[in-house]
């Protein structure tokens, strides 16, 4: 994840992906090969969205704040359409998601993207 160059949002991907695969674990166990399924695509499109909107910010190299908005603007524009059309395409081409599972992972992995607030993008020691 070289190309994220923000410390904050590689490590808030990190445990997106971590939690994301210990649920596919857990529903696995639970309710067998669908559940499992359906926890990782619902994790999944909240990783795939989070790293798009990483992407986009990371490659943002204005100066000014205006910029900055505008970049912000258009990661979390392209998040939010990411999102709605992969939650469609899962509803019309999985027949056998666990929409209880699935919606339930994916709103998970949204809380756990707001985490980015509390990891510090400095890595100075503070003495």
């Amino acid at each position: 994840m070289s190309w994220i160059k923000s410390r904050s949002l590689r490590v808030v991907l990190l445990v997106q992906l971590l939690v994301t695969f210990a649920l596919v674990i857990v529903f696995l166990l639970a309710l067998g090969k669908h559940g499992a399924i359906s926890a990782m695509l619902g994790g999944g499109i909240s990783v795939i969205s989070s790293a798009v909107f990483a992407l986009i910010v990371s490659r943002h190299q204005g100066y000014t704040a205006g910029d900055a908005i505008r970049t912000a603007l258009r990661a979390e524009a392209a998040k939010i359409i990411l999102i709605v059309g992969l939650l469609w395409m899962v509803f019309k081409f999985y027949a056998s998601v666990n929409a209880l599972v699935f919606i339930g992972t994916f709103i998970l992995m949204v809380l756990v993207y707001s985490m980015v607030l509390f990891v510090a993008d400095n890595t100075k020691k503070i003495r």
